[in-house]
């Protein structure tokens, strides 16, 4: 990854875009592969998968999925090196939606190894918030060459998927659509997703949510689906089983950071958190769950440095069930996001521990039959044949009968349906 390779004076060039994306349907992703297609066509050498990376999911400002891409060029002279510059930025200019006010483009080209301080910067924009400045001034410092469109605050991404180590990696192969049928319901056979789940997975996850295909997305963009999995073999192992009733202009497999929890940071204590980030943190329910409008379930998880809010959102659909059923005392480990109202997003929990819950019941009568409380300090009377026991309070407490309630969780893990997982949420399945 040297500079120029002293062997046989090749130029190693890594390329980063982000915020190429638009509410009216193009995406990044499908930007760099047209890309990537010209520069082979014209005879210059992409050398190994582009990368496609996930930033941080709670950065106020992101886009669509929040990803950013990069791929590596090998040239052979300082003219081919400007000449494949030239030519990407001229196709990021003609394919980008620049009249989008939320486009905002940046391209970054770097020459050199893949040092810790980029990784570093990485990091902290997939954990943290990172601001347009600190992206140019580290661009400066390593002698990355950036490009801005508009307000280029895609430089931010465009680094990062440079720069982005992948200790622990994923692939998603993405088939595109003709453009002619952007905006279209996408025509993929449901029951040929179903079989390609049967026969690939676990090598290939969240293809299915509850039945459902959840490989195709819900908005107009170039993607027609997109499959993801353990290996590249997995994928493209899949992508042969699937059959559509339109045609695929091509496809493409990223190497991507997606579903690895490379966003959760592990925190001491609840105190430590902070908004905008993401955290794996231990502690207690404090009160019982509640369910607000729209369906949303919130609980109070508690520490000795303080407590906080969580929700399990509508979208969660079954998982709201298991958080229904937490208890004050059960211990968990909750792994999940604080967003704008400070509120720690769920997306799966780890029940470590559950408190012991009991229920008290009324006495049984004589004939058999439960009675009930005949009114406050009033004692039990019979519905049945009217028989009564009187007493004080105390005597009351003395005469009902204690039972160890059955929990209807157990300990362990629970998380989100595919449907509602983030992009670097990690899926048990890879646990």
């Amino acid at each position: 990854m040297n500079n120029v390779d002293m062997n046989s004076d090749l130029y190693n060039i890594y390329v980063g875009m982000d915020d190429t994306d638009s509410v009216s349907g193009m995406c990044t992703t499908y930007i760099c592969c047209v890309i990537m297609d010209r520069l082979k066509a014209c005879g210059f050498r992409v050398d190994g998968p582009p990368r496609l990376i996930r930033l941080n999911p709670f950065a106020p400002h992101k886009t669509r999925g929040n990803g950013a891409v990069s791929f590596k060029l090998v040239l052979k002279s300082k003219k081919e090196v400007k000449t494949a510059k030239n030519l990407i930025l001229k196709m990021v200019e003609e394919l980008a939606v620049m009249e989008d006010p939320k486009t905002n483009p940046g391209m970054v080209f770097y020459e050199g190894e893949i040092t810790p301080e980029l990784q570093d910067y990485a990091w902290r924009t997939i954990r943290t918030i990172v601001t347009q400045e600190e992206a140019e001034k580290l661009a400066e410092k390593v002698g990355a060459e950036i490009f801005k469109f508009k307000k280029g605050r895609g430089i931010i991404g465009s680094l990062a998927a440079i720069g982005c180590p992948l200790t622990d990696a994923t692939y998603e192969l993405l088939a595109y659509r003709d453009p002619a049928n952007y905006g279209t319901k996408r025509r993929v056979d449901p029951e040929s997703v179903l079989e390609m789940d049967r026969k690939t997975y676990p090598a290939t996850f969240d293809n299915i949510d509850d039945g459902y295909m959840a490989i195709t997305p819900h908005t107009p963009c170039p993607v027609l689906y997109g499959i993801r999995g353990e290996t590249r073999a997995a994928v493209e192992e899949a992508h042969k089983l699937v059959k559509v009733s339109e045609p695929v202009e091509s496809f493409r497999v990223f190497l991507t950071n997606q579903h690895t929890d490379m966003h959760l940071q592990k925190v001491d204590a609840i105190s430590q958190m902070n908004q905008f980030q993401c955290y794996i943190v231990r502690g207690t329910v404090k009160s019982p769950p509640v369910v607000i409008e729209g369906g949303h379930v919130i609980f109070t998880l508690e520490d000795e440095s303080g407590e906080v809010e969580c929700a399990a959102y509508e979208p969660t659909k079954g998982f709201r069930d298991v958080v229904r059923h937490l208890a004050p005392g059960d211990q968990l480990v909750v792994y999940g996001g604080i967003g704008n109202k400070g509120t720690l997003n769920v997306e799966k929990i780890k029940i470590t521990d559950l408190s012991t819950l009991y229920e008290y019941l009324n006495p049984l009568c004589e004939c058999g039959k439960r009675m009930k409380s005949a009114g406050k300090n009033k004692g039990y009377k019979c519905p049945r044949c009217g028989s009564k026991i009187r007493g004080a309070p105390p005597e009351y407490g003395e005469i009902k009968k204690r039972r160890e309630v059955e929990r209807k969780i157990k300990k362990g893990f629970y998380e989100v349906p595919p449907s509602a997982r983030r992009h670097l949420s990690k899926p048990l399945v890879r646990n």
